[in-house]
């Protein structure tokens, strides 16, 4: 078998990597995910949904990104690295789904921010493993990147839903904000720099959110279902945020269009 020459470049091991890396990002989006628990179409839930749902669920992710921002920027610690600990995370994320459940629909705006914040703790924690440094603007906002890798969906088309062409939508917006956060941090929240890289996040991330409250909308999803249904949400996302970072520690080495390159010429 003839190994295509730019897949040489890198080592077994990495390629290794890579390749699990690609599966992470071109998995089933996560209202396939939900649809595979639930035994049935999360459609049911989205017109059990109010009229107004799509402001409500614009205005919660906005809110809880600026928040997810604002920890990034302000708190991430700067320990070396360590192995992540998912389930950790998957625990305390599964405790607020169960509350956030026992409310219904109405609790969103005040549960989105805290399942939030933890998947971000998690993100940085994988970000962290695979060697990144957290101490970094680049890397903090890498971490915030996250939220808008929603993988393949069924509300996405295929062109939308590819992951370089997500990243390069954003990669304006995150140079800005990084330029602005690292000269004058969290100081101004409504500063254009930063409602731009906010509002391009929360346009894709909003689509998980709604098919997360979808389900949570079928009457036979209670506050044990509702706990499960979180565990789903911050598992896609730990899996996007694993391959993201995979990706960027290749390219950190190796630069974008070599890593690019050789992703586009695995098969999964």
């Amino acid at each position: 078998m003839n190994v295509p020459p730019i897949i040489i470049s890198l080592t077994n091991a990495e390629l290794r990597d890579l390749t699990y890396a690609k599966a992470l990002l071109e998995t089933p989006g996560f209202m396939i995910r939900l649809a595979n628990f639930l035994g049935s179409p999360i459609e049911k839930g989205f017109a059990l949904l109010p009229k107004d749902w799509s402001e409500t669920v614009h205005k919660a992710s906005h809110a809880a990104l600026l928040k997810a921002l604002e920890l990034a920027v302000v708190t991430m610690d700067k320990r070396g690295p360590s192995r992540s600990s998912e389930f950790f995370h998957k625990l305390l994320a599964g405790a607020s789904g169960g509350i956030g459940g026992a409310f219904g629909l109405l609790a969103l705006p005040f549960e989105l921010p805290i399942s939030t914040s933890i998947m971000l703790r998690s993100i940085a924690d994988i970000a962290r493993s695979e060697g990144h440094n957290l101490a970094r603007m680049d890397t903090k906002l890498a971490c915030l990147e996250v939220f808008a890798l929603g993988g393949k969906s069924t509300s996405d088309d295929a062109v939308e839903s590819a992951y370089w062409l997500v990243r390069a939508s954003l990669s304006r917006a995150i140079s800005e904000a990084g330029t602005y956060l690292t000269q004058k941090g969290m100081a101004e929240q409504g500063a254009p720099a930063v409602l731009r890289l906010i509002t391009a996040i929360a346009s894709r991330f909003g689509i998980i959110v709604s098919e997360q409250a979808a389900a949570k909308a079928v009457p036979v999803v209670g506050a044990a279902s509702g706990s499960i249904i979180n565990v789903l949400f911050i598992d896609h996302f730990q899996d996007m945020a694993r391959g993201h970072f995979i990706v960027k520690r290749l390219e950190t080495k190796y630069g974008s269009e070599l890593v690019q390159n050789v992703y586009a010429e695995i098969a999964v």
